[in-house]
């Protein structure tokens, strides 16, 4: 019905009662959720929404009752983060903050050194109906897209915590009259994978391949972090291997796929990091691995190799 951006695909006008409409694992807005729900269609029977999506709302719902406003992490067009949004702004105000840099925006209009009438032009089309800069700026709970960098998240939410204790002058130790624990909204899948591939990125490695949709966002991620230390491959399967001296990977900053020539290490035997997204399954790792290892004289059977990687 939508794209991941909200693009329509299919007519809503179009669907009737006897139609299936699956909710995603971003989950959906709730106002789309009552629409669906009048046309009769039932929401709930094939509702797939992820458990720690579902986590990430209830954490918000339960610190709107203790009178905060919710800071969402994430890319403002973005499905999750739009359902958080809408989820999260059915119970308390919310703004939604982009990166580190919309943060510090945000902290200026907290501690005042930007006037209020900024932040609706700063943030317009990021907070719900109603918000006050003066009063639901005062007590405030970070949560996140899921899909985020895990360490961006913590680094907002920490800079946002200083900038609450330093403002009302608290301490560690009475943070949470202005600034709500959330720690544990964060999705463990995104997590260790990003951890996993942290530390395998201490290693002496030659390359790396990520594998896992274009459109996906913690896969995106994972690109981001090899990026900034290896020559770093993003391909959808092993198909996009054409050759051992050629590979179809995908730019995910500027939209398109690019042809690259003579990517592998000159070396014999190259170290190659490999990862992948949160939903890629193992199958099609495991596919880019026999690729890969097809062109080299040292084949060794697959088994072999996970035994390896095991001990």
């Amino acid at each position: 019905m939508q794209d991941t951006y909200g693009r329509e695909l299919i007519p809503f006008a179009s669907l009737t009662a006897e139609d299936i409409v699956i909710i995603p694992a971003f989950g959906t807005t709730i106002e789309m959720e009552e629409q669906l729900n009048k046309i009769g269609i039932q929401t709930k029977k094939y509702n797939t929404t992820c458990p720690f999506v579902e986590k990430v709302w209830n954490r918000a719902e339960q610190i709107a009752k203790k009178n905060y406003t919710v800071v969402v992490h994430g890319k403002p067009k973005h499905e999750e983060t739009r359902a958080t949004f809408s989820h999260a702004a059915f119970n308390t105000a919310t703004v939604v903050v982009n990166d580190m840099n919309e943060a510090k925006e945000l902290a200026k209009y907290i501690t005042g050194e930007k006037q209020a009438a900024g932040f609706y032009e700063t943030f317009k089309g990021q907070y719900s109906k109603g918000f006050d800069v003066h009063q639901h700026l005062q007590r405030i709970g970070v949560v996140n897209q899921t899909t985020m960098l895990a360490s961006d998240t913590q680094a907002i939410a920490d800079f946002l915590k200083q900038t609450m204790l330093q403002h009302y002058g608290l301490t560690e130790a009475n943070a949470e009259e202005r600034f709500a624990d959330t720690r544990d909204t964060l999705c463990y899948a995104t997590y260790d994978n990003q951890a996993a591939a942290a530390g395998m990125l201490e290693t002496n490695a030659d390359m790396a391949i990520v594998v896992g949709g274009y459109n996906s966002s913690n896969t995106s991620h994972l690109v981001e972090l090899c990026e900034e230390k290896l020559p770093t491959y993003f391909i959808s399967s092993e198909e996009k291997i054409l050759s051992s001296t050629e590979i179809l990977h995908y730019d995910f900053h500027n939209k398109r796929e690019i042809l690259s020539a003579n990517y592998l290490p000159a070396q014999a035997v190259p170290k190659i990091l490999i990862t992948s997204g949160a939903s890629c399954p193992d199958a099609l790792v495991e596919s880019v691995i026999r690729k890969l290892n097809s062109f080299y004289s040292t084949v060794i059977s697959m088994e072999t190799m996970i035994e390896s990687f095991t001990v």
